[in-house]
């Protein structure tokens, strides 16, 4: 039984939830969200609070219970204050900067790498060595990161490449004489 699911999501000030045809539409300041709801699932609104409910005491309803609260919490999470992710970039010659709305990556390729963003979703190079990955939508805030991440991950003897920050790399000893 889930844990999660029983409570129900807070609305913050200015974010509004409309359910139509199974399904929910999230507006706030920053954007609007859709979510299709699962069939067994039922979503009410009741001042100012969003409850998740089953309709049937099933295996798949249970799975599906607590992951449609938490859907629901990180829209309007989303819609009110926004998700951002920072890659640090380390190694010698490794930067980044932006060109308009598009990145550019020196990652120790004998090309420049460039990354055009989805709708949605804003690059900041805050340091040569840092990206600022932000908007609404956390599924594509995190999906940008981990493409950016993939161009050129953490290799474990000398640490060079993009990694998230705070992310730990496991070092490697090298070769011994």
């Amino acid at each position: 039984m889930s844990r999660v699911g029983k409570y129900p999501v807070a609305l913050p000030q200015g974010v509004t939830v409309e359910i139509k045809n199974r399904t929910v539409a999230v507006k706030g300041k920053l954007g609007t969200l859709d979510l299709v709801i699962p069939s067994e699932i039922d979503v009410k609104v009741d001042g100012g609070k969003v409850a998740v409910s089953m309709k049937h005491d099933t295996p798949r309803a249970r799975v599906l219970w607590g992951t449609t609260r938490n859907n629901i919490k990180n829209m309007v999470q989303g819609v009110s204050e926004g998700f951002k992710k920072v890659l640090e970039i380390e190694g010698v010659g490794f930067k980044a900067a932006m060109q308009g709305k598009n990145l550019v990556l020196q990652i120790g390729f004998s090309h420049d790498v460039h990354f055009t963003p989805p709708a949605g979703i804003t690059i900041k190079a805050e340091k040569p060595t840092q990206l600022s990955i932000t908007g609404f939508d956390r599924q594509k805030v995190g999906q940008v990161a981990a493409e950016i991440r993939g161009m050129k991950k953490p290799e474990p003897y000398k640490g060079k490449g993009i990694k998230y920050q705070g992310e730990k790399i496991r070092r490697k000893e090298g070769k011994k004489k």
